[in-house]
């Protein structure tokens, strides 16, 4: 059995707040952080919004997810990947996020996509 890590990539298209799905995804992808394997972390369409500064999660009773999207460096995650169209389309610039991105293009996740072992898309 090989033990070269895996390559995992973890799609987060979902909104911070009314949904389950952006805290499952973060916390998957830290959880695999964690055991050493290769980690992508992508936002695309609303999940771009995980990324705004000066969230207020307990404003609606509700973890701050911003929080917790700053610890994935601790884990190993070094580049949070960010559609670099959905940023465009809601009119989001680099300065509006809590933490540097790297933009990528259509073509570039469709290339993440198919050279990752795993893809979870949430």
């Amino acid at each position: 059995m090989s033990n070269k890590a895996k390559s995992f990539t973890f799609i987060s298209r979902s909104a911070p707040y009314g949904s389950c799905r952006p805290q499952l995804c973060l916390d998957a992808a830290l959880a695999t952080a964690v055991f050493e394997q290769e980690v992508h972390y992508l936002l695309v369409d609303d999940g771009v919004f995980q990324l705004l500064k000066d969230q207020q999660g307990d404003a609606i009773g509700s973890k701050t997810l911003g929080n917790a999207m700053e610890t994935l460096e601790l884990y190993g995650i070094e580049k949070v990947l960010v559609d670099s169209d959905s940023l465009d389309q809601r009119g989001l610039d680099d300065e509006d996020l809590l933490l540097p991105v790297e933009r990528v293009s259509a073509e570039d996740i469709r290339s993440l996509i198919a050279n990752s072992d795993y893809v979870f898309n949430l």
